[in-house]
């Protein structure tokens, strides 16, 4: 049984939202603003996404941005890699989920898992200043809630992904359609979609969910209608793209037909 601390500490949990409301979206996150993620929280995500693989994200804004939205929606951190370095300054800001960009192998797989728990089951240091908030039966406890993600996004990741999503812990995959798209080159136009299918049947064939990168609401819609698990409904990058061209857009338009004056 947990403690009120463990409660007050935890963080909102990925397992938790997948398992009561099935089919999750996320915004990602890769312009490094605290400030930008509190705005976006007001439109009632179900999951955030900090990237760190390819987003301005330091150390410190990472455990900013954490403590703004943990307790309100689960926040998975993409890392800058697979090592235990990357793994552990994401787990110990209070993230709720790791995902591991270019996994490839069950071995790869296999050591994310082992970076992201504890001893016995896994190599996870022990420490960090959020985890350790509610003390160290807290740290181990919240522990338990952690999801650790792999992300399917290269040609070898495919045609070996049956073995991947048989790997002992882990909790989900994601598919990494850009990425994917360029390991695929000239052949990605009639491949790609052969690509997530497999992906998909390979993680629910092991009772896992499964994730994908969409690139507008229009493409999410239809990937939850194919039976992904996790869809990105907006990314900072685009919506402030998006928005920006379409203000001034809008504005040379009225501006070109307004009558004129005298």
């Amino acid at each position: 049984m947990h403690s009120k601390s463990d409660i007050r500490n935890a963080s909102a949990s990925l397992k938790d939202a997948l398992a009561s409301r099935g089919q999750l979206s996320c915004i990602w996150f890769s312009l490094g603003s605290p400030a930008l993620v509190e705005i976006a929280l007001h439109s009632h995500p179900d999951v955030v996404v900090i990237d760190r693989q390819h987003g301005l994200w330091e150390r410190s804004t990472l455990e900013s941005v954490i403590g703004v939205a943990r307790h309100q929606v689960p926040v998975i951190v993409r890392c800058v890699d697979n090592s235990a370095q990357s793994i552990s300054e994401a787990l110990d800001a209070g993230a709720a989920s790791v995902l591991i960009p270019l996994v490839e192998s069950a071995e790869q797989a296999s050591n994310a898992v082992s970076s992201g728990r504890y001893p016995p089951v896994g190599t996870r240091s022990g420490g960090g200043v959020r985890p350790l908030l509610g003390g160290f039966e807290s740290m181990k406890n919240d522990a338990e809630r952690i999801a650790v993600g792999v992300m399917i996004e290269t040609v070898a990741g495919v045609e070996h992904v049956e073995s991947i999503a048989a790997t002992p812990g882990l909790d989900y995959l994601f598919i990494g359609t850009g990425d994917l798209a360029l390991s695929r080159g000239d052949a990605a136009a009639q491949q790609l979609g052969l690509d997530c299918a497999r992906v998909l049947a390979a993680a629910h064939a092991q009772g896992l969910p499964c994730g994908i990168f969409t690139v507008s609401a229009a493409d999410a819609v239809q990937q939850l209608a194919n039976g992904f698990d996790m869809v990105v409904c907006a990314n900072d990058i685009e919506t402030a793209r998006s928005g920006f061209e379409a203000a001034n857009t809008a504005l040379r338009e009225r501006v070109r037909t307004a009558p004129k004056s005298l």
